[in-house]
């Protein structure tokens, strides 16, 4: 049986979860619940995340290299081991500086949908 998840009960070392693919965004489960998900995703050089909203909070922590994360306007640049807390409904994107991993963390809980 195929699962979406990483494989529970078991060590992983997170940066090495997920490997870059030449002008890719590539994304990998770690855990999906209806409360929120957890997801590891690594970025070719030039590749990002497009403007976009969500109703739910989002933690992002940068595990290898850098990237630009522009919150309402503001930008802040995170580098590895870096992280920023995405509010609800506040308009994000993701720009790259070079190669790139990230966690990132949605938290449902807590929202109206």
């Amino acid at each position: 049986m195929e699962t979406l998840e990483i494989e529970k009960a078991k060590v992983h070392i997170t940066v090495e979860i997920i490997e870059y693919l030449l002008n890719s965004v590539v994304i990998k489960t770690i855990l999906k619940k209806s409360t929120g998900n957890i997801s590891v995703m690594s970025f070719d050089s030039g590749e990002g995340l497009t403007e976009k909203t969500t109703p739910f909070d989002t933690f992002i922590q940068i595990i290898e290299g850098q990237a630009e994360i522009v919150i309402s306007g503001v930008s802040h640049i995170l580098a590895t081991g870096g992280s920023i807390v995405i509010p609800a409904h506040a308009s994000n994107f993701v720009k790259p500086n070079g190669r790139f991993k990230m966690i990132l963390t949605v938290i449902k809980s807590g929202y109206e949908l």
